[in-house]
This record gives C-alpha cells, structure tokens and sequence, in this order.
C-alpha cells in the first residue's frame, strides 16, 4: 500500500502531531510523516518527531509572507510532502502557499466552526469566547485550508458538552481528547478519497 506523505506544521507541544504519529505507526493507516516545521525552534513539538527519527525543521517567519511561504514550499518540497497539516500552527499562510497547495491543506480548530473561528482566535482563546457566551455545546473541526482563515470547507467535526463550571482549562482538555481522535481520521477519509475538496466546495456553492 502506498502511503501519502504528509508534512506536520506546529508551533508548540505538538500534542496532535503526536496523534498523527500515533495513528502512523498501523501499517493500515494510509499516510505517514515525512517532515515536520516550526516557526518556532523551542517548539516542543520537534523534539517529537526527532524521537521517532522524522525529519523536524525551523522555517523561521518573517515580516514577508511571501518569502516565507516560499522558503516553507522549500523544505516540504525536499521531503516530498504531498499533504500538508496544521496541528497548532499560529502563522497565516501566505495566500500563494495556499493556492500552490490547493486542496491538500487541512488544519484542526478547536471550536464548531464556523462558531468561535477568524483572525486571531485559536488556543484558549476559543475556549473563553465559548465560555463567555454561555454557549452549551463546543468540540473541534478539521477543515481544509483556504485564503480565507478558518473558512475553508469541513471535513469533520466532534462535538462535546459545556458543563456547568467548567474552566478554560477543563474545557480545552475535553475537546483536546476529541481532536486528537478526530484528526487522524479526518487525514485517513481525505487521503483516501472519501472526502475531497472539490466535492465540499461544490456544495458550499449550491
């Protein structure tokens, strides 16, 4: 079985590039991780990859998102990455890094987009919009990337409850478990064709 190639971007812990991984290691799963990149060199994230003997890299960003975007084609390029995942990446692509990797770019958010979503809400931001709204119900959703930030089609979602005192930090561990389901089974469905991105825009349009 031939499996895609995909490249993890992070910008911390990593804890679902580790998921990623994780679901990689069944001989079924139908992808591996080629490379991972960082804006970030303490990234924690990196030292997971270095542990399982995947090439991890810094792509450091700066004030031009062109170059950057250019620089980051670079190194996904030398590893043959034919997929690219955002798992905690805090850096918006550069629109002609989105256009060169149309379609085969997917990020997970942790809210039910597109509720909680846009510029500058990601991390415990979310979880204290969510919480200051009264909403009842959050989760997460991993959705293909586009121009437009966070507003790309959705492959899946998870949803959880909100529950009566919870905190930001009760709250991100509950959706937390979620994603790190979610992902690699979202990955698995659009590298296999199950879900594509043509499709979900075609829908989107209608």
């Amino acid at each position: 079985m031939r499996r895609a190639r995909l490249a993890v971007l992070v910008s911390g812990r990593g804890t679902n590039l580790q998921a990623i991984l994780d679901a990689t290691r069944d001989p079924d799963y139908p992808a591996e991780v080629v490379v991972v990149v960082s804006d970030r060199p303490d990234a924690y994230a990196l030292e997971r990859a270095r542990r399982v003997g995947v090439p991890a890299h810094v792509v450091l960003w700066s004030k031009d998102p062109e170059e950057s975007g250019r620089r980051l084609a670079q190194v996904l390029e030398a590893h043959g990455a034919e997929w690219v995942c955002l798992a905690g990446f805090l850096r918006i692509l550069d629109p002609r890094f989105v256009e060169r990797y149309r379609g085969r770019i997917l990020n997970i958010h942790p809210s039910l987009l597109p509720a909680f979503g846009g510029k500058g809400m990601y991390g415990e931001r979310v979880h204290q919009a969510v919480l200051a709204s009264g909403a009842r119900e959050s989760g997460c959703t991993v959705h293909f990337v586009t121009a437009e930030v966070d507003a790309g089609p959705v492959v899946a979602q998870a949803r959880v409850p909100v529950l009566p005192g919870d905190t930001v930090e009760t709250l991100a561990a509950r959706v937390a478990e979620q994603e790190h389901r979610l992902y690699p089974e979202a990955i698995r469905r659009v590298v296999t064709g199950q879900v594509r991105f043509d499709d979900l825009v075609a829908e989107q349009r209608r």
